[in-house]
């Protein structure tokens, strides 16, 4: 019968092994796991994503708030200054001034073969202001004589005004000696003069103008008047004619 107080002798006895063919005894010293084990969680990967360090600009609220300030005036400056031009056109309603030819005068007129061209002439115009608030004011008036598209004579006229629903005549005065024209200009005229005797002119003059009212001055624009088909009566041998056909209506832009 065994003694229970005799002390065990003897080898310990092994571990069992486990049902899933692991030992359960810890590997040996310098022997590694059978299998890799998991990554260390936040470990280093060859960089290290350090957070940016953000300094807040005082500044900043200060720059945005007076940007919308500007922004927001302008807008306002704009939508004023539309306002007011719009009720001051209401108002006033400016229209552009009525042109007509009255007169078209040619004398000591000569044209040869060797395509000079010489000439004196009075072209007198009608101005008429329409407007019953504005009154208009004309300067740096340049005037053209025109045949087909090529320029025959240039001259200067002097400058003038206009009240209220006023009408002004104007006298424009041409001059042309010896000046060379294309060869169109020369077959042109000789074919008008023997066919029926009327050479057909055009007439174009340019200024600045601006509207004026008691309280409202618009600033000068340039004013484009074009008097179109205007026919002299010249005949093969004469060396002087007139407008015919009565008063010749211009067409009138800005």
């Amino acid at each position: 019968m065994t003694d229970a107080g005799r002390p065990v002798t003897g080898y310990p006895a092994p571990n069992p092994t486990p049902a899933n063919g692991f030992t359960a005894n810890h590997p040996p010293p310098g022997v590694s796991y059978p299998y890799a084990a998991p990554p260390p969680t936040g470990g280093y990967y060859g960089y290290q994503n350090y957070p940016q360090s953000y300094q807040y600009d005082p500044n900043y609220d200060r720059r945005l708030v007076f940007t919308r300030c500007i922004f927001t005036l302008a807008i306002g400056a704009f939508l004023i200054f539309g306002t007011v031009t719009f009720i001051v056109w209401l108002v006033l309603r400016p229209e552009l001034p009525v042109f007509q030819v009255d007169s078209f005068s040619l004398s000591d007129f000569s044209l040869g073969n060797t395509s000079l061209i010489s000439f004196k002439s009075a072209i007198r115009l009608t101005a008429t202001n329409p407007n019953k608030k504005m009154s208009l004011e004309y300067d740096e008036i340049e005037a053209f004589i025109f045949y087909s598209s090529e320029q025959l004579s240039q001259t200067s006229v002097p400058p003038f005004s206009q009240d209220t629903r006023n009408v002004t005549s104007v006298t424009a005065n041409f001059a042309a000696a010896g000046s060379f024209v294309e060869s169109f200009v020369v077959n042109g005229i000789n074919s008008d003069r023997r066919n029926n005797g009327n050479v057909n002119f055009n007439l174009r003059v340019l200024s600045r103008v601006s509207f004026d009212a008691k309280a409202w001055r618009t600033r000068r624009r340039y004013l484009k008047v074009i008097c179109a088909d205007l026919n002299v009566g010249l005949l093969n041998n004469a060396t002087s004619g007139t407008l015919t056909g009565g008063p010749k209506p211009c067409r009138v832009g800005i």
